[in-house]
Order: structure tokens, then C-alpha cells, then sequence
């Protein structure tokens, strides 16, 4: 159905995150349950925290925040598009750069100055 995606939690290659809501929900598994935590009685009997589970990329998000099972299920839609989003998303590479000579410069000053602290802190000896 998809192609595998790679160990890297890259998106599986020619995955498209769809528009609708309900595309993106019929790729996932929904787990309902109690959550836990403060809110007293109507925390306690309702099954409202939901867990999103997608498929094709194993991305995993719960939501337990509100009392209402359809207000969290659709702010765990919007997180799941979100980590899906940055998923897609390829970093620029980092290019190591070398230090300026000013900031080589100030590195050695202030370990000098460091060092003279550091000696002014021994105690005096007794040759006086």
C-alpha cells in the first residue's frame, strides 16, 4: 500500500499528506480512552483522550486536554499534520565553519584573564 520508509523517520517516498481530515484519519488507528489526571468526575467516566496512531509512517500523537472526544480528536489531527509536516521537511546541511581570528583571539584573552583569577585565589604563602 505504501513504500517503506526509511529508519530515519523520514516520509515514506511519494507520500502525500492529504487535505481533508478525514484522508488523514482514515490512514490512522484511534484509540479512545480515560484520561487521567485533574477534572474530577467527568475526567473519571468518559472515554474522551484520544491517541492517533498513522500507518504508512508510525508517527504517534495523543491529545487529552478537553472534555469533548471530538474537540481532541481534531487537535490531534492538527498535531499529527503538523509532525507529518516537519517529517517532509529536509534540513539544510550544516557546513562547519572556522573561527574568526578575532574570536581565536578573544577565546585566549579570556582564558588568561580566567587563569590570573584563578591564581589570585591560592592562599598567600607564608614567606612574609
Amino acid at each position: 500500500m505504501y513504500a517503506e520508509h526509511d529508519s530515519k523517520g523520514d516520509l515514506p517516498s511519494g507520500y502525500v499528506v492529504p487535505e481533508a481530515d478525514e484522508a488523514l484519519l482514515t490512514e490512522c488507528e484511534v484509540h479512545v480512552f480515560r484520561s487521567s489526571g485533574p477534572g474530577g468526575q467527568s475526567v473519571n467516566t468518559t472515554d474522551s483522550a484520544v491517541r492517533l496512531v498513522h500507518r504508512p509512517t508510525g508517527v504517534t500523537v495523543v491529545c487529552r486536554r478537553e472534555r469533548s472526544q471530538l474537540r481532541n480528536k481534531a487537535e490531534c489531527l492538527r498535531r499529527l499534520r503538523t509532525r507529518l509536516e516537519a517529517l517532509g521537511r529536509t534540513r539544510a546541511p550544516r557546513i562547519p565553519t572556522r573561527p574568526t581570528a578575532a574570536a581565536r583571539k578573544r577565546r585566549t584573552e579570556d582564558k588568561v584573564r580566567r587563569a590570573r583569577v584563578k591564581r589570585m585565589r591560592r592562599t598567600p604563602s607564608d614567606e612574609y
